[in-house]
């Protein structure tokens, strides 16, 4: 038997002189009553007597540190297969990501759907960007879901008034976040932004071991982007339209992730959820030493606390000194 924190039992020494000073202490009335009269003085008492139940609280406090100190049983180490994938999920919240051909909007969506992803993303660390043209982190990777979607949930939308979609900032923060991985996971839930030919962020992506998984959130009907002024238009004064942009399907089939469209049913994104943990899973766990030890402080506790019961319920009765 072994003390997770044998320093504490260094506090043994307070009882110990607690002891001596109850043995030391305390009124000898034999030398101010005869015998029969301290007899009949202390007839008729019942209960602990005062030195017995001060020995029974010291007795409470000893076992109750050595409780504190943490008694076990080493039974060794033990190897524990510890799986786990590390995940960058990215929010485009550029101007379109504002459309409401989704309800209430393609971003608010968006986060709807990545609240329910976590629900079956278990055994993960997961990291937040957010980008336009630019891109920025919301959350480093970590396993606290409350805390990320709380995040989430309450993200900066003053970036949204950035225009464009630059599939390859988040691409970047993902390399650096996931620098000592081999394999690198990377989910966007994006509308495509207005890009044809994505051959440069799959260049990067395949030379950085980077999957890239697509939610794509939009309807290929698209709709206006509203502003405070009424509608977007161009340069010419047309009112601009925002569509789905399916061309992005290509930087993440090509990586070796997935390509999903947006549905109002919750088994997609548990399917996505899936499908990420299937094509990571094998790479991505490992073996950790842990020790095997039976916790034994109950046993100490259980005596403290039964001594204390004894020592405060067992109360002698008063009795006044001339009722004899």
């Amino acid at each position: 038997m072994t003390f997770l924190h044998s320093e504490v039992l260094l506090l043994l020494i307070v009882p110990l002189v607690l002891i001596f000073l109850v043995r030391k202490g305390g009124v000898d009335y034999s030398k101010y009553f005869s015998k029969e009269l301290l007899a009949k003085m202390q007839k008729g008492s019942s209960g602990l007597s005062k030195k017995v139940r001060a020995y029974l609280l010291i007795g409470a406090l000893a076992f109750g540190i050595i409780a504190l100190a943490r008694p076990v049983i080493n039974n060794g180490e033990i190897k524990v297969k510890n799986e786990f994938i590390d995940l960058v999920t990215a929010f485009d919240i550029s101007q379109s990501m504002m459309v409401d051909d989704v309800y209430p909007n393609r971003l608010e969506f968006s986060k709807d759907k990545f609240f329910e992803f976590l629900d079956y993303f278990k055994n993960g660390r997961v990291g937040v960007i957010g980008f336009s043209s630019k891109a920025f982190l919301v959350s480093p990777l970590t396993s606290d879901y409350a805390t990320l979607k709380y995040l989430v949930k309450n993200m900066n939308l003053d970036y949204v008034s950035l225009k464009g979609t630059n599939i390859l900032e988040p691409l970047r923060i993902t390399n650096r976040l996931l620098k000592n991985a081999k394999n690198k996971a990377l989910l966007i839930f994006t509308d495509g932004g207005d890009k044809s030919d994505f051959s440069k962020e799959i260049a990067y992506a395949k030379a950085n071991n980077i999957k890239v998984f697509i939610y794509a959130v939009g309807t290929k009907k698209g709709a206006v982007i509203k502003t405070k002024n009424g509608v977007m238009k161009d340069k010419k004064g047309n009112i601009v339209i925002t569509r789905l942009n399916e061309a992005i399907k290509e930087l993440a089939l090509k990586t070796g992730g997935a390509y999903m469209h947006y549905s109002l049913q919750k088994g997609d994104i548990k399917a996505l959820a899936n499908e990420i943990k299937a094509k990571l899973k094998a790479k991505a766990s490992e073996e950790e030493l842990i020790k095997d030890i039976k916790e034994l402080f109950y046993y100490p506790l259980a005596l403290a606390i039964l001594l204390f019961f004894i020592a405060n319920f067992s109360l002698p009765r008063r009795k006044r000194v001339w009722d004899f």
